[in-house]
């Protein structure tokens, strides 16, 4: 067995040659090469969707409300965080709004995933009741109400109404996206390592036994919801950075179901499954399949099929591949783990220790 000190020197030593190599992309390629869009977007949808995991693949809670948690998420982040000189510019149809300042960054962040994580709270409170299809139509429900009302012409002194919300701070930089989501990953998973995490899977796995064995299963259930929802507005606050802008009708219930096929994809129970998942399928969709979008002549004949819209059905029968010959996702319930990369490397240039007496 690997030594816990060699793994965490291992796994310094891989994070810090990521970022490194993130780095240098930077010094190399233009600011505005896909890669970095690839790379961003990635790293924010990895963090939603192991937050979305944790949900419906550790704890067995069908949710839909994801893309409502990351709304309240981003326009906390927006709201608090838009400069004071710049408010009336923004506000314009509503004498500058009703706040008159700005807070750091990394404040508004942590108030981003504390608010989603409040409605969380509220929201579970009467939904966490209900089981299986009618969790996530209630919380499917949640998630358009919350659009609906931020949008409310008579919440407009905060959220602008209808409008978009724009001049607020954002990244430049692709490390910050990694940093936030790589710390908020790595808390996530030692949740799920420790004793609370091992109660979600009970829970999930039989919650008759779990009760039987003293797990509260409320309570238990609505850690799991605040948790996901904190993670989740976090990760909405970062795509607003993203997208320079914030605008409730972007957070449609297709943003969860994009979410929750890149979980299904990853595999249900798999933090690394949906991390490797959420830059896969942000690679096809934003990257690889775009010459599809594009006409393209061969021999004086026009392809037929090469035209707006075909990278989405050849995007949609990709995935229905891969549900249907990897139906536990590309990982199942797996990790990829410092324990397998480093079992791989002595299977490939280490000596057994049979070869090593040989040799001596």
């Amino acid at each position: 067995m690997m030594k816990t000190q060699t793994k965490s020197i291992i796994a310094a030593v891989l994070i810090l040659l990521l970022l490194a190599a993130i780095w240098g992309l930077e010094q190399v390629l233009p600011a505005s090469s896909i890669v970095f869009t690839v790379l961003r977007k990635g790293a924010i949808y990895s963090l939603i969707a192991v937050s979305l995991n944790l949900l419906n693949g550790f704890t067995g809670l069908f949710s839909l409300g994801q893309a409502g948690f990351m709304l309240v998420g981003a326009y906390t982040y927006a709201i608090l965080t838009i400069p004071a000189e710049m408010r009336d510019s923004v506000y314009m149809y509503y004498d500058g709004g009703i706040i008159d300042f700005a807070l750091p960054v990394p404040v508004a962040l942590l108030l981003a995933g504390v608010v989603a994580g409040l409605f969380g709270f509220l929201i579970g409170l009467p939904v966490l009741r209900l089981k299986s299809d009618y969790l996530a139509i209630a919380t499917l429900g949640f998630a358009e109400i919350i659009r609906a009302l931020v949008q409310f012409d008579g919440f407009g002194p905060v959220t602008n109404g209808s409008n978009v919300l724009r001049s607020f701070p954002v990244f430049h930089s692709t490390l910050f996206p990694f940093i936030v989501s790589g710390l908020c990953i790595a808390v996530i998973c030692l949740l799920i390592n420790s004793s609370y995490g091992r109660a979600f899977k009970a829970i999930r796995d039989d919650e008759v036994a779990a009760e039987a064995m003293g797990i509260n299963l409320f309570k238990h259930k609505e850690m799991a919801l605040v948790t996901s929802a904190f993670f989740a507005g976090i990760g909405g606050a970062l795509l607003a950075m993203f997208q320079m802008m914030v605008q409730a009708r972007a957070f449609t219930s297709a943003m969860t179901y994009e979410i929750l096929l890149i979980v299904v994809i990853g595999g249900i129970g798999s933090v690394t499954g949906s991390i490797i998942a959420s830059f896969l399928f942000i690679a096809c969709s934003e990257w690889w399949l775009r010459f599809l979008d594009a006409p393209m002549v061969i021999g004086g004949f026009s392809v037929p099929f090469l035209r707006p819209g075909f990278r989405m059905v050849v995007f949609s029968v990709i995935i229905m591949f891969v549900v249907l010959f990897y139906r536990k996702g590309i990982m199942g319930d797996r990790e990829f783990s410092i324990e397998r990369i480093y079992q791989f490397f002595r299977r490939r240039f280490g000596k057994t220790g049979k070869e090593a007496e040989t040799h001596e």
